[in-house]
């Protein structure tokens, strides 16, 4: 997974109205697929009940790409109550996976 400041991603979020978030669910979505995970396209969104659905498969991918180190049901929850916090949470939590496996734990 990319390393991201959590802050920026944050920060960006916040100060485009959202739009920067969509581009982190992108950009996240295409490496947990790179890494066996299966999350479908991300115009799911667009559509009220799908939309749903889409970031529980998306969530699902966090807690495989991760390793169980963040589950699904607490990546869901954070993003999608918490919007632009949660994002910044889960993604300290991808950084933190990243740094281990570049460490050879």
């Amino acid at each position: 997974m990319t390393n991201r400041e959590p802050l920026a991603v944050f920060a960006f979020s916040l100060l485009t109205f959202g739009i920067y978030g969509i581009f982190w669910w992108y950009w996240t979505k295409q490496e947990m697929n790179a890494k066996g995970a299966a999350i479908p396209t991300l115009l799911l969104i667009l559509l009220p009940f799908a939309s749903i659905y889409w970031l529980w498969k998306w969530s699902e991918g966090v807690e495989k790409t991760t390793g169980g180190a963040m589950s699904g049901v607490a990546a869901f929850f954070l993003t999608w109550l918490f919007g632009c916090v949660g994002q910044a949470i889960v993604q300290d939590k991808f950084n933190l996976v990243g740094r281990q496996a570049a460490a050879g734990v």
